[in-house]
């Protein structure tokens, strides 16, 4: 795969940590040479996709790195391990006929992988692997990059991504979330749901183990939640709200006053919100409350939410019949208030993601990327990233997304063909990978320890500049990372991500 490189000349004003101390890793490898119309598409994709993992595993699916071997697969545990200085992010990017692999922040390619049949990314929750949907399975990419707890910091570490044969198989597979460490994977064909322990996760282990298997009243395009302790946040069957049930599996508290229910986001103390067609339904740990907008129709359908802040970002859609949203809304589960803020030209489900600060940022078809003061809805700036564009028709046709991870967020460009990193501490683009393919969906696999994952995790670990002050004479081998500056890098399907990222 060939991908062109083009590095704003600025780069060397640039103040993010994080930023220069993967330039700086990058630099010493080189020395070395070493959440569309969302409604009832669940049963669409469920149609327009095949499960081809068997096909593709025959055609040489798990990547370059078998391509060019005449043995055969390449085993998991051969992959070679690299010491990182610091976290290095990874891009999964999912197009037709295969996902992608990118350094997060050169943007060069580190793996390539064949693929058929719609495909939709979502994060694991462990900060290394994501799930791959691909017909009627999820199918577990590990992304080569993470890190790991040691005394007082983090120990960092990348290897070459792999596209696993690992799948978890059933009808209709969606929503991917993670909570306290336990990954939950929905299947709208049944409305069964499974989870997985995110610790145990590896694509080294002969099968993907769950550690719960559960179904909810009917199937429905829907999402669950399965704390630490049991307990269960699952959407109604016909979509009319949602329902807790505790340890033992009893209904604790049902809500039906939540017409459309969808874009399931995690807040503060335990929170959970979905959108409705009329506000969102919140559980606030022991009741459910219902937030109204005051419309008759005004759906929210993906929230976004940001670490610490009650407020949750979301898409406002006061159409029924669908249309072009120019508003976004602004839900504060503390206050229980909604308000909502004009961004002047329309967006998509695939547009909107939170800032370091919390920052509301959209990305709207003018191309311009608004950062929105997040408790009062004022506009804090503009930051031109892309030519005007138009959202396409079908919901699975590629369209410009975004991604964060820290101060740098990821735009794709499907009709140039290109991968723009925006620094938000510049307000600029810094780095634009023309790739050959048209990017589709987008993940960020920030390469970090997770709560609730990590062992010994410390939220107060500052590893942002932690560095292991290699010599250059270390033999650390970064072949996989040719950042070579001639090269010119929560799911809506009614979301993901997530964020969570889920906009399906």
């Amino acid at each position: 795969m060939s991908i062109m490189i083009r590095m704003n000349r600025k780069m060397s004003t640039l103040t993010s940590v994080a930023l220069i101390s993967a330039l700086a890793l990058a630099a010493c490898g080189e020395a070395e040479n070493g959440s569309e119309d969302p409604e009832e598409t669940a049963d669409a994709a469920a149609a327009d996709t095949d499960d081809t993992s068997e096909d593709a595993d025959e055609e040489g699916g798990n990547g370059a790195a078998e391509e060019d071997s005449d043995e055969g697969v390449v085993e998991p545990s051969e992959r070679p391990t690299h010491e990182a200085g610091g976290a290095e992010p990874r891009l999964v990017i999912t197009y037709d006929g295969g996902v992608s692999v990118l350094d997060g922040v050169s943007l060069e390619s580190v793996g390539d992988f064949e693929a058929e049949g719609f495909l939709r990314v979502n994060e694991a929750g462990d900060g290394r692997h994501a799930f791959l949907t691909e017909g009627d399975s999820f199918r577990l990419i590990d992304a080569g990059t993470w890190g790991e707890p040691h005394g007082d910091h983090n120990d960092y570490y990348t290897t070459d991504p792999l596209l696993s044969d690992l799948t978890l198989d059933g009808d209709a597979p969606a929503h991917v979330v993670s909570h306290d460490g336990i990954g939950t994977l929905f299947f709208d064909g049944t409305g069964e749901y499974h989870t997985i322990d995110l610790t145990e996760l590896s694509v080294e282990d002969e099968q993907i183990e769950t550690t719960g298997d559960y179904e909810t009243e009917g199937a429905h395009h829907g999402v669950a939640v399965v704390a630490e302790d049991g307990s269960r946040f699952e959407t109604l069957e016909d979509r009319s709200g949602a329902r807790f049930l505790d340890t033992e599996g009893e209904e604790v508290d049902r809500n039906e006053d939540c017409p459309g229910v969808h874009g399931e986001a995690a807040g503060p103390e335990g929170i959970i919100a979905v959108g409705c067609e009329d506000g969102v339904l919140i559980w606030n740990g022991e009741t459910f409350e219902k937030l109204d907008t005051g419309e008759e129709y005004s759906r929210i359908g993906n929230l976004f939410p940001a670490e610490g802040s009650p407020v949750f970002l979301g898409d406002y859609n006061l159409n029924e019949d669908g249309g072009e949203m120019t508003e976004v809304a602004l839900v504060n589960s503390e206050t229980g208030e909604i308000t909502t803020t004009d961004v002047g030209s329309p967006y998509n489900w695939r547009n909107l993601q939170r800032g370091p600060e919390g920052e509301a940022l959209v990305l709207t078809e003018d191309g311009q990327l608004h950062i929105i003061d997040p408790e009062t809805g004022e506009h804090l700036e503009h930051i031109d990233v892309l030519d005007e564009w138009t959202e396409p028709e079908e919901w699975q046709e590629p369209r410009p997304a975004i991604r964060v991870n820290g101060d740098l967020v990821y735009v794709t460009d499907p009709d140039n063909q290109e991968i723009h990193l925006l620094d938000l501490t510049e307000g600029e683009v810094i780095t634009t990978a023309e790739v050959d393919f048209v990017p589709n969906e987008i993940i960020v696999i920030d390469g970090r320890p997770v709560e609730g994952v990590s062992d010994e995790y410390d939220e107060g670990d500052d590893d942002a500049v932690h560095d292991h002050d290699h010599d250059e004479d270390e033999d650390h081998d970064h072949d996989d990372h040719d950042h070579d500056e001639d090269h010119d890098h929560e799911h809506d399907h009614d979301e993901e991500d997530d964020d969570h990222d889920h906009d399906h």
